[in-house]
């Protein structure tokens, strides 16, 4: 019998409730045309009905070999696998959450994906269970950076982060440690800076009085450029600075307020590259405001941090990790992976900000990333 008279045959079954007989002829028409996920899925539904789960996840299964992302499809596995106890349903579910469409379920399908939701949680506490009585004696011997990395690499695992990588707009210099926020030990220089933070933020409001002080958007690019992670901030007076050096040109209107705070920075290791370096800042960010996700121009220099105007709430996530800006504790990290602010204060918040050069480079590697980015004519620190 051909495929359409099978499947008309089957229709006629299920109409007079002969679902066994149904079933049969499906998995006839389905078997002559196996690149047919609709039929294998209404072979799976009516094991399903029969009370035959591991029949209907065998035809699930034979669906997902034509469309292995399809939503309904992998939904079905998972309530398949639920039914049966099988111990990996909880992954399934994962699977299947992570395909879930944007637009709105039907109420039965929501209700699936709710009772879902709650047996993926449960696998994964699960596992993490699992996962950290496997790590318990390494982390007991680990120190603290040692048990952070262990922590976020169990989390990944888990799926409980997501992995970031470092993606620079223009220039990427290989084979450089990939960290969100770079340790403390890694910058000697920092405590010096923050036992600055009274000084520095004196010779901000210095410059923040000065009648010819200079207090620019952060983001300015023409608007044919194809930068569209900044487009809702460009020239937008939500988020401004007062630059002391910008893209290697010292901006006298505003330096000549902050001579100590020069002097300090004088002592770190800043790029000296032609168009690109130094930079140094007060970035001022408006109540209310949020800075999108976006990256940086170039992985060869670092980002460093330091509070000085922090409202309750203001937070800064880069990659996978959110941390609090705290007023007089800096820190440093890669702003060519993914990195966001927001402002949810009605206040405004300050925060001077510098680039420094990545730790992993030696003089030699700092003098050809100049020398490179010098010859392109630099690039804007966005």
């Amino acid at each position: 019998m051909a495929g359409a008279g099978l499947i008309n045959e089957a229709d006629q079954a299920v109409a007079r409730g002969d679902l066994r007989t149904a079933v049969g002829l499906l998995s006839q028409a389905a078997e002559a045309e196996p690149g047919n996920a609709d039929l294998w899925m209404k072979v799976a539904a009516l094991h399903r009905a029969t009370g035959h789960p591991r029949n209907a996840l065998h035809a699930v299964h034979r669906a997902l070999a034509v469309s292995p992302l399809d939503f309904t499809m992998l939904l079905m596995k998972a309530s398949l696998m639920q039914r049966l106890g099988d111990p990996e349903a909880g992954q399934a579910w994962g699977h299947a959450i992570a395909q879930r469409p944007d637009h709105e379920l039907p109420p039965q399908l929501a209700a699936v994906m709710v009772e879902g939701e709650r047996q993926h949680a449960a696998w994964i506490d699960s596992r993490e269970t699992r996962l950290k009585a496997a790590t318990q004696a390494a982390e007991a011997a680990a120190g603290k950076e040692e048990r952070k990395r262990i922590e976020r690499f169990r989390n990944n695992a888990l799926g409980r982060t997501k992995v970031f990588h470092s993606s620079p707009t223009h220039f990427q210099f290989p084979e450089l440690a990939e960290r969100e926020f770079h340790p403390r030990r890694l910058f000697p220089w920092i405590a010096d800076l923050e036992a600055a933070t009274d000084m520095i933020a004196e010779e901000l409001q210095a410059v923040m009085a000065a009648e010819r002080a200079e207090l620019v958007p952060y983001i300015q690019y023409d608007e044919h450029l194809p930068l569209a992670q900044w487009r809702p901030l460009n020239r937008n007076p939500d988020w401004t600075a007062i630059h002391l050096w910008r893209n290697g040109e010292r901006v006298d209107a505003n330096a000549r307020h902050c001579p100590r705070t020069l002097e300090l920075l004088s002592g770190f290791p800043q790029p000296q590259v032609g168009g690109s370096g130094p930079n140094a800042m007060f970035s001022l960010l408006a109540p209310n405001t949020a800075i999108p996700p976006h990256v940086g121009v170039n992985n060869a220099r670092l980002v460093c941090h330091l509070p000085l105007i922090v409202p309750e709430g203001c937070w800064f996530r880069v990659g996978a990790e959110t941390r609090y800006w705290k007023r007089g504790e800096a820190f440093v990290f890669d702003d060519t992976i993914e990195h966001e602010a927001m402002n949810p204060s009605d206040e405004l918040r300050v925060v001077f900000i510098f680039d420094v050069w990545h730790p992993d480079l030696t003089d030699t590697e700092r003098a050809a990333v100049a020398a490179l980015i010098g010859s392109e004519g630099g690039v804007g620190a966005l």
